[in-house]
């Protein structure tokens, strides 16, 4: 489909958009640690790659990526107009999704990266979860341990 937009037009709109910060899968988030009783967390934490979730005293932190513009295969939502910047951009996303991951398990901490399609699957979000946050007292005291002691 041809867009209603000029080229000149198309790139005046698109610099007006201004990120909301992935916020609408930040609160669902947000929500399901609520929901669990998840404590421990912390948003806005000054760590390289601006984690949406650190758990400072686990060293662990959570990002929740955006289907679209990680990467994900989920759903056909592929850009028709002007494809070669878009998969450049993706691409860039996914490298740096990549070195920063790097970089902060080599810092010692525990990366775990959600799939903003992840979050509408309560359950698999908590078996991710569980697979993923380290199975030490704070958690066991969530009632969120992977192991079978109570």
């Amino acid at each position: 489909m041809a867009d209603v937009f000029s080229k000149e037009q198309r790139s005046a709109v698109m610099r007006q958009v201004k990120s909301s910060r992935n916020k609408s899968t930040e609160l669902k988030l947000i929500d399901f640690l609520k929901t669990n009783n998840i404590k421990g967390w912390r948003r806005n934490y000054k760590l390289f790659g601006k984690p949406d979730f650190t758990f400072p005293t686990l060293r662990t932190v959570v990002f929740v990526d955006g289907c679209f513009w990680h990467g994900h295969n989920c759903r056909n939502t592929k850009p028709q107009v002007n494809k070669e910047y878009w998969n450049k951009k993706i691409e860039r996303n996914k490298q740096r999704d990549k070195e920063v991951t790097l970089t902060l398990k080599q810092k010692d901490w525990t990366v775990i990266r959600l799939w903003e399609c992840e979050l509408k699957n309560e359950k698999l979000l908590t078996k991710r979860l569980k697979e993923k946050l380290p199975t030490t007292a704070p958690i066991r005291k969530w009632g969120f341990c992977a192991s079978n002691e109570k």
